[in-house]
């Protein structure tokens, strides 16, 4: 068995075994099991049943994790994004523009496009001609957007409701000392060099919460899941044609092109994965994948399927390889059974990890050219509107115009290439759709 997953893997190419990519795939999951109860609340928005779509959600997100790992040997998990599922509720279903249905079939017709521009190369092509330094930030800027996640699901950092400001939340309340605790004992186990430090923290924050009353016992420790008959295959993609859905469909696409180029880089650097000009090599594969995801995810009922910036998680315990994906996927398909326990885990618990996991994505920074200021400034854009606007695609896409008009400003418009230049117009029109 260790000869077939030295031979499919490499392992010891990449300095691992197979004990640490388990312990990987189970932080990933860990640090985005989230999803199994906030995408089904989201979609009850949008009418669609929560049961149903929380079954969906658990198979398409093994299924495609594992896929992801066989695939491409990289340790990327997915699951339906963040924002566009949001998105697609309230903008869309929840504000009467459509049926459920219909939006299923503006995901389709996204995906339809995102693996067309794949298999043509444009994909792998646009990510290679976006500036280095640029490249380099979104190691930086993936980092401070998981910090933010974190210090929000801790509630450390809240929006204070009269300014609309951010400020510091109650230092009093049960959830904030739970989660200071939590990086107390997080950053504790990693100064120590514990390997495995993030998901130990996880866990201890996790029995820490029980006498705190965070922690919540489940009732029932074995169940099964519901079934996802009602919200199978029933994308409406004929009637999402319409020329007043355009926009929609390409605040979709563009949202998720954006955020996986800026995962699969961010989470590539931080695995140390990419190449001397700050490519993945191979990235064509995730992206095919990512694509691919999202087709047969709308067909299970499902919003946008990405992949997800808590694959950070898996390699800050040591994944490198398919392996760790493979095994976060496995851990989704063993939640349909074990869903009482895994879901037991409260959000606080998860966040100081995702601070940790990100305060550690932001040793990119030292590696960005301070010397040139047409060349940083786009950079730090591109980190400051990541962080800010809660939005990876937001940053990307502002720190790509930046990078333009700084050459245009400093007279180095010969240094922009003719592809990057055309690139900026749908960039421009994607800001006009926000």
């Amino acid at each position: 068995m260790k000869s077939w997953l030295e031979k499919q893997f490499k392992l010891s190419n990449f300095g691992t075994n197979p004990r640490i990519e388990m312990t990987a795939g189970f932080t990933t999951f860990i640090t985005m099991a989230y999803i199994i109860i906030v995408h089904p609340n989201l979609m009850k928005a949008a009418g669609m049943p929560v049961g149903a779509v929380m079954t969906s959600t658990i198979i398409v997100s093994a299924l495609f994790s594992i896929i992801m790992g066989l695939y491409t040997n990289r340790p990327f998990a997915l699951a339906p994004g963040l924002g566009g599922n949001a998105f697609f509720a309230y903008t869309i279903v929840a504000s009467g523009l459509a049926s459920w249905q219909t939006g299923l079939g503006m995901v389709f017709i996204g995906g339809v496009i995102f693996v067309l521009l794949t298999v043509l190369g444009i994909r792998e092509a646009i990510a290679k001609f976006i500036p280095k330094n640029i490249k380099l930030a979104i190691g930086s800027a993936v980092g401070l957007f998981i910090v933010g996640i974190g210090l929000t699901q801790a509630e450390i950092i809240v929006i204070n409701s009269s300014s609309g400001n951010l400020t510091l939340g109650n230092m009093h309340s049960k959830t904030v000392v739970l989660a200071l605790i939590g990086l107390i004992v997080t950053f504790g186990l990693m100064a120590r060099k514990i390997r495995g430090a993030v998901l130990y923290g996880i866990l201890l924050t996790t029995i820490i919460g029980i006498p705190l009353g965070v922690t919540k016992l489940p009732t029932d420790w074995f169940t099964l899941p519901p079934s996802p008959g009602p919200i199978l295959f029933e994308v409406d993609w004929l009637q999402a044609l319409q020329l007043s859905f355009i926009p929609l469909i390409f605040t979709f696409f563009a949202g998720d092109f954006f955020s996986t180029m800026g995962t699969l880089l961010g989470v590539g650097a931080k695995a140390k994965l990419l190449d001397e000009n700050g490519d993945l090599p191979g990235i064509k594969k995730p992206f095919l994948v990512d694509g691919v995801g999202t087709i047969a995810g709308a067909f299970a009922g499902l919003t946008t399927v990405t992949t997800y910036i808590e694959s950070a998680s898996g390699v800050e315990v040591g994944g490198r390889t398919g392996l760790t994906a493979i095994w976060t996927g496995f851990f989704f398909l063993l939640s349909l059974l074990f869903m009482p326990i895994l879901l037991m885990i409260p959000t606080v618990a998860t966040a100081p990890a995702l601070i940790a996991i990100g305060l550690g994505m932001l040793t990119t920074l030292q590696e960005l050219d301070y010397e040139k200021t047409d060349e940083i400034i786009p950079a730090f854009v591109t980190i400051i509107f990541t962080g800010l606007s809660f939005s990876i695609a937001n940053g990307i896409v502002f720190g790509i115009l930046t990078y333009a008009v700084m050459k245009v400003l400093s007279g180095k418009l010969k240094e922009v290439p003719v592809s990057l230049i055309i690139f900026c117009i749908p960039l421009v029109y994607y800001l006009w759709l926000n």
